[in-house]
């Protein structure tokens, strides 16, 4: 516990980084946050903007394992793990691989519903209470599949998802799909509507929260790299940056895919992997999806804007490679076509990449790190952090104050890395 009043330091200014700070300053501590960039401007800014509770089930499911195998001979397999040697990454794919059980599956998804159906609750009091200008909508997510085989595969998940979550779609056949959303092509065999999901536009989401928590004094510092850290006997005494050592009460360490390389400072271990993802945003089509959509088949997310239309996919474990090469972005705009009357557009448009910090059992690691009396650890939201980010805020804000988490922090606790 850290007493209200007193100063807290985020290293991280990512979504979860903002929204720590949003529920710290709301518990009443001074706050200042950190990036080594620009504040939301990684995994937070070019992601598809799906806030979704439907998301429940855990990367960690039996089918992944032969789809990564399979991707080390593909390069542009959507999911694409390149061959290597690392120790460290070896470790972390076997620890994957012996998650990726249908018991395991289950049992990492009961605590993924709990925090994304907090989250979900945190934004609609959020968004309504702070008037963020986000292009929020409760649209539902559409998951538009191509082919008959895929309907029956993707009617058993929705089975699945209902049996053991309580987590159901509205089955639409492909003849309903064109009056539903104009923007498909005929043809396609049908689609599942997860109508509690809902989308917004992440980089103007954080443009806002940030601006908002600025005129309530809450400080944010770009371009300032963590170096290293000064402990004393049970805590961190500051932390040494690329602007000079900085000095606080409390510290949280949410550097998103970089905390694999920070954990140590903390002493935690942090096994976090890059995950690398791709999108391109372009001006809207004349005939627009009305809703946000996946094409499971082709691993493709599409999201309409207000002004602007963005596709994303890919999975890449590749390091932490900085490329963006045009064979992604053209892959991409491909994908979509079988779906799509007008998939993507001429004109401007900017291509994005982010890193996002997978872990191998697809929990994140919120909690207090061992050993450290203020120090606390708010990251590996994989490929969720958008939609887990509210509910992390709180429960990191309600640690520091002493207060009980209104989730079960077990299953995220960062020490059960160091335990596996």
């Amino acid at each position: 516990m850290i007493p209200h009043g007193k100063h807290i330091l985020i290293l991280g200014g990512g979504v979860i980084g903002v929204a720590c700070a949003h529920y710290l300053h709301q518990a009443g501590y001074q706050v200042t946050v950190i990036d080594q960039h620009t504040i939301a401007g990684a995994c937070s800014h070019g992601n598809c903007g799906y806030v979704c509770p439907s998301h429940v089930l855990p990367l960690t499911e039996p089918a992944a394992i032969g789809i990564a195998l399979r991707s080390l001979f593909n390069p542009n397999a959507p999911f694409y793990v390149k061959p290597t040697l690392d120790p460290e990454t070896l470790k972390w794919f076997w620890q994957f691989a012996k998650r990726c059980r249908h018991k395991s599956m289950i049992a990492s998804g009961r605590p993924l519903k709990a925090i994304l159906d907090a989250s979900m609750a945190a934004y609609h009091q959020l968004v309504k209470e702070e008037g963020l200008k986000c292009e929020w909508r409760d649209s539902g997510l559409l998951y538009v599949l191509r082919s008959q085989r895929a309907m029956a595969d993707f009617a058993a998940t929705d089975q699945l998802l209902t049996r053991e979550f309580n987590v159901s779609a509205r089955r639409i056949e492909g003849p309903e799909l064109c009056s539903l959303d104009p923007s498909l092509k005929p043809g396609l065999a049908g689609a599942f509507l997860y109508e509690t999901d809902t989308m917004l536009r992440p980089e103007r989401l954080c443009r806002e929260w940030r601006e908002r928590l600025m005129c309530r004094g809450v400080r944010f510092v770009e371009s300032c790299e963590v170096l290293s850290a000064e402990k004393e006997a049970d805590g961190i005494e500051c932390v040494i940056t690329s602007k000079g050592p900085m000095t606080a009460d409390g510290y949280v360490l949410a550097t998103g895919a970089r905390s694999g390389q920070l954990g140590h400072l903390f002493g935690c271990y942090l096994p976090i992997q890059p995950g690398k993802g791709y999108s391109v945003t372009m001006p809207r089509p004349a005939i627009c999806p009305s809703y946000p959509m996946l094409f499971p088949e082709h691993r493709v997310g599409v999201t309409p804007f207000q002004e602007g239309y963005r596709l994303g996919s890919m999975m890449e474990f590749v390091g932490f490679d900085e490329q963006i090469p045009s064979s992604r972005v053209e892959q991409l705009k491909r994908s979509a076509e079988p779906y799509l009357k007008q998939p993507h557009t001429d004109g401007q448009s900017e291509t994005w990449y982010g890193w996002r910090p997978m872990t191998w059992d697809s929990l994140p690691a919120i909690g207090p790190a061992s050993g450290l009396r203020n120090a606390y650890v708010a990251t590996g939201h994989n490929m969720l952090g958008l939609s887990m980010a509210p509910a992390t805020g709180k429960m990191i804000a309600a640690m520091i104050a002493g207060k009980g988490p209104e989730l079960d922090l077990s299953p995220f606790d960062p020490a059960r890395f160091a335990r596996a």
